[in-house]
């Protein structure tokens, strides 16, 4: 069967700790980028240096209705035993959210885009998005074409991760009419990484998560 989710809600427990089979030790946090202008009511995930303006990042089929909402970040400050501790922490994203709702979240799925169809996943398979360039982002569909001057190493977008050191973020970054995006670090850099939606108990949408696999599994490391 298809990958599970785990309890994203402890991610966004501040405090919240961890450990590596290694010894590396991990405490979560809370990172607030700001609100993200969902138009449309659609979300779209995507390295923002790969995929934004190329009109090739699909929005999911789970939609919401048009609004501001919260995106927030968990971030993970990791320690490494028996080594000086560095002048900068070590910090990766560990997980990043749009905040649809407060209430309780009670069930996960896959965000799909159009096509995929979670049968066709082999045991512990998912859906993701690519990242070729470290970094993660939620927008709407519609501000795909609002950051025209964020190509490469240039553009706002580039312009808040160099001014922090290319820091995990998170950064709320604002393009031509007034659209945003969110973007962050992904986690340990590279890969393929899955957005949940999760559901209250009436099926109602209270957030989408993407996991960038920093927090491992009970009784392992991360993927």
């Amino acid at each position: 069967m298809p990958m599970t989710a785990p309890d994203y809600d402890r991610y966004f427990t501040p405090g919240l700790a961890f450990a590596y089979e290694s010894g590396q030790t991990g405490t979560l946090h809370v990172a607030v980028a700001g609100e993200l202008w969902l138009p449309s009511g659609r979300v779209t995930a995507c390295d923002p240096f790969i995929g934004l303006g190329a009109g090739e990042a699909e929005p999911f089929t789970a939609a919401v209705a048009p609004g501001r909402y919260r995106v927030e970040t968990a971030i993970a400050t990791l320690t490494t035993p028996d080594e000086p501790a560095d002048e900068a922490p070590h910090l990766r994203t560990a997980a990043a959210r749009v905040v649809i709702g407060d209430a309780l979240t009670v069930t996960w799925e896959l965000a799909l885009v159009a096509g995929q169809d979670p049968a066709e996943l082999d045991e512990d398979e998912y859906f993701g998005y690519g990242v070729d360039a470290g970094a993660g982002c939620f927008y709407d569909p519609a501000a795909d074409e609002a950051f025209s001057e964020c190509q490469g190493d240039e553009g706002p977008l580039w312009d808040a991760f160099e001014a922090n050191d290319h820091g995990p973020g998170p950064y709320l970054i604002t393009g031509e009419s007034g659209h945003t995006l969110t973007a962050f670090g992904s986690g340990w850099g590279d890969g393929s990484y899955p957005t949940w939606v999760g559901r209250d108990a009436r099926g109602e949408i209270t957030c989408f998560v993407t996991d960038f696999f920093v927090v491992p599994p009970v009784g392992g490391d991360p993927a």
